[in-house]
């Protein structure tokens, strides 16, 4: 059980940091400055659809280690 959870742990944390990678970037810390121009918008298609995965994989990611660290 431990190395199921070991190896599901590196998995999903991989794609964890896939996914964040593909997400669209902004426009770093010109926001945070008054730089930012842009309307908000609401996500669609893929960038939605990769958004939830993206939280369903935290979510996985987070019941993984609290079982991981239970046993």
């Amino acid at each position: 059980m431990d190395t199921f959870l070991n190896i599901s742990q590196i998995v999903l944390s991989c794609l964890l940091i896939i996914s964040i990678l593909l997400q669209q970037k902004g426009t770093g810390l010109g926001g945070a400055f008054g730089g930012e121009g842009n309307v908000y918008r609401s996500k669609r298609g893929v960038e939605k659809t990769l958004y939830f995965a993206t939280i369903i994989i935290v979510i996985l990611f987070t019941a993984v280690a609290v079982v991981n660290v239970i046993y």
